[in-house]
């Protein structure tokens, strides 16, 4: 069944993607396996969810739009490695998905941020979450330093970052008005740094606070210190005090971050 464009809602961010070469290349992003847990987010009309279930993996696809339930608990009635739940993934309680479970999902922007932070703090997280999502985002997702923001580094922090195939807007159900990109995020085998992500991204937080300020006076004023040790805390991890945030690698953060509970 398809969905009338006068059905879709755009503050959900509803477009659908209905090319079923694209569908697969998005599929084979997860590398999924037979009796592999899939959890889907924001199965919409269905097409992902018929791709993702030709793998003969087991999959949940949890839809926030209510109108769209009934559609698809008929259309997947019959299908006993499909289930259709109700939810939010917002407030989605991850611990509830079996260890490994991978996510496939086409969300909207701004889920995005949140998602992240959320799988990556999750006690279980998914072996691999495949994203398509907006093709600027996910760009700035995999960025190296001099592009950097706190989305790159939430995200690289936790996960191995990577670019995937990328899809026109003319290819979807409305059309959106940019063009979106998969992005992939592969759960690292261990901790990238022996730290808590809570000490690590308040002084992350610290220095984008002031995007427009150098580093020693971003740090200066959200952590509250003088200028002066903002400037002697730099120089000992290694900083250009004149530096700006989006220039640091997460190494450089990580060394600052040291440095900054010796204080």
């Amino acid at each position: 069944m398809e969905i009338d464009e006068k059905n879709t809602k755009k503050a959900l961010g509803q477009h659908w993607l209905r090319d079923k070469d694209v569908l697969k290349a998005i599929s084979d992003s997860a590398n999924i396996q037979r009796g592999d847990y899939i959890l889907e987010i924001g199965p919409g009309e269905g097409t992902l969810t018929d791709v993702l279930s030709e793998s003969g993996a087991n999959i949940m696809a949890l839809e926030f739009d209510q109108e769209l339930i009934p559609m698809l608990r008929k259309k997947y009635k019959n299908n006993n490695n499909v289930q259709i739940q109700e939810g939010d993934i917002r407030t989605f309680d991850y611990s509830k998905l079996p260890q490994d479970y991978k996510i496939v999902a086409n969300i909207p922007y701004y889920l995005t941020s949140h998602l992240i932070r959320a799988l990556g703090e999750s006690n279980n997280q998914p072996s691999i979450a495949v994203l398509l999502i907006q093709e600027e985002v996910a760009q700035r997702i995999c960025a190296k330093p001099g592009k950097m923001s706190i989305l790159a580094i939430t995200s690289q922090f936790f996960f191995k970052c990577d670019l995937g195939v990328g899809i026109k807007a003319s290819m979807f159900y409305p059309p959106p008005k940019v063009n979106s990109q998969v992005v992939v995020l592969t759960r690292r085998s261990s901790a990238l740094f022996n730290i808590s992500s809570r000490q690590f991204f308040q002084v992350v937080k610290a220095g984008f606070s002031e995007k427009r300020k150098t580093l020693q006076n971003s740090l200066s004023g959200a952590l509250n210190i003088t200028k002066k040790n903002s400037e002697l805390l730099l120089n000992n991890s290694s900083i250009n005090p004149k530096a700006r945030a989006q220039e640091l690698s997460l190494a450089e953060w990580y060394t600052l971050c040291l440095n900054y509970q010796e204080t």
